[in-house]
């Protein structure tokens, strides 16, 4: 009898202390169940890999094809969460790269002439301007003439697939313009080791003022504090994280050939053990890390984001709150739009080129993103932090599938199961919370 409760009282102390531990530290047990699911996945493809997966190679490009359908599920986030669904954005994205491709390669070369400094920023802004007007008017059809967004969403799907073909019959264009490429990543497109790890620093003090801002703000208030440790061990955590990444991405070196006519070119004398260049943060690794922090800052700071939220809680209150839901919404798919054309630039930056096929099933990719991080199809619930861990989630499973040479069909049946399960945990996890 006496062992027996002594065992219980052990296990209760200890799933108490666990349970001071995340209400002290106010970590989104969810997001943490992403991360547990994450770090499984990674051994996993390790093991069976043969140690090939978590090479700074493989995490480097892992970051880089990310890096698009994590900037459209920010997006995906708050269509969601107002209980919509946008089906077109991987078709959106490709037109949007195919008018980007045509500006810089064809159109603006023959009014500026060729290598112009201000081609690129001519062709990212048109097609900026095109996915905001065609989100726009996604969302106009929506919410003003009351068609169901999954029904105007997969007209867009099939209407700019098709505009697509039609803006150059079909053919590719190629190459982009020199600065444009940076956008994409690859040996140029990366800052550098000395550059990752400046920017390394000023993510930790920014990591470390904010959590000292909501202290003050929270002191301000009147809400109650977190324990002096819990913010230490969050300020640490939030460094580890990030100078963590910096090393992996600065442990990934230029190829030796291209290492060697960067030797040659600059005169440089080759070393005996070769020539070691970091590449360092890929760029569209930058792009899709800012858009994340003003999306997150949309979402949680402006008024912006609490009507967002309120419509997906409750979409007749909202109304009779003097919401304009109706505009809401326009914005929303607007924002979309313009997270498609940011997304169709790294992807063709990537390329080289603007290809038809180009964000063809992105839109599964996008949603499941949004999904897995944790946003409700049910409305009102979801994080743009959620969001981005769920791409990297499918894009680790998508790269480990490749790397154990799996067929594309099978990949595409693993990435509908997992999209399923998503979405049968979120049903689990919110009839407990109920």
């Amino acid at each position: 009898m006496m062992q027996t409760t002594t065992s219980k009282n052990a296990g209760v102390s200890s799933g108490g202390a666990i349970a001071s531990f995340f209400r002290a530290t106010e970590i989104d047990t969810r997001l943490l169940g992403m991360v547990g699911a994450l770090l499984i996945i990674w051994v996993g493809f390790e093991i069976l890999t043969g140690g090939l997966f978590l090479t700074p190679r493989n995490l480097w490009n892992l970051s880089v094809q990310t890096s698009s359908v994590a900037v459209m599920a920010t997006g995906m986030v708050l269509v969601i969460v107002t209980r919509n669904i946008d089906l077109s954005v991987g078709s959106i994205l490709g037109f949007t790269g195919m008018i980007m491709g045509v500006l810089q390669a064809k159109l603006l070369p023959g009014i500026l002439g060729f290598d112009h400094p201000a081609t690129w920023v001519l062709a990212l802004g048109g097609g900026i301007v095109v996915g905001g007007l065609i989100g726009m008017f996604h969302g106009a059809i929506i919410a003003f003439l009351n068609v169901p967004s999954f029904i105007v969403t997969l007209g867009g799907l099939l209407v700019w697939r098709g505009a697509t073909w039609f803006v150059t019959s079909g053919q590719t264009v190629a190459p982009m313009d020199a600065n444009f490429r940076l956008m994409g990543g690859g040996t140029e497109g990366s800052i550098g080791w000395t550059a990752s790890w400046v920017v390394g620093v000023i993510a930790c003090i920014g990591i470390v003022a904010g959590i000292i801002h909501s202290r003050h703000q929270r002191k301000r208030f009147g809400f109650p504090q977190r324990p002096l440790w819990a913010e230490y061990f969050l300020s640490a955590l939030g460094c580890f994280i990030v100078l963590g990444a910096v090393a992996v991405a600065n442990n990934y070196f230029w190829p030796t050939n291209i290492a060697r006519r960067y030797a040659d070119a600059n005169g440089i004398a080759w070393p005996d053990g070769g020539l070691l260049i970091s590449h360092g943060v890929a760029v569209p690794v930058l792009i899709a890390l800012g858009v994340g922090l003003i999306m997150t800052f949309v979402a949680t700071r402006l008024r912006f984001g609490r009507y967002v939220f309120a419509i997906g809680g409750n979409p007749e209150a909202a109304e009779l709150a003097g919401i304009k839901t109706r505009w809401v919404t326009v914005r929303i798919f607007a924002i979309m739009g313009i997270l498609c054309a940011i997304a169709a630039a790294i992807s063709t930056a990537r390329l080289n080129a603007a290809t038809n096929a180009q964000g063809e099933l992105d839109e599964l990719y996008t949603i499941a993103a949004a999904v897995i991080g944790g946003t409700s199809l049910a409305g009102g619930t979801g994080t743009i932090a959620g969001a981005m861990l769920g791409a990297l989630v499918m894009q680790s499973l998508q790269s480990g599938m490749v790397l154990l040479g799996i067929d594309t069909p099978f990949q595409r049946i693993v990435v509908g199961v997992v999209l399923v399960v998503a979405v049968w945990l979120d049903t689990v996890y919110r009839a407990r919370a109920k």
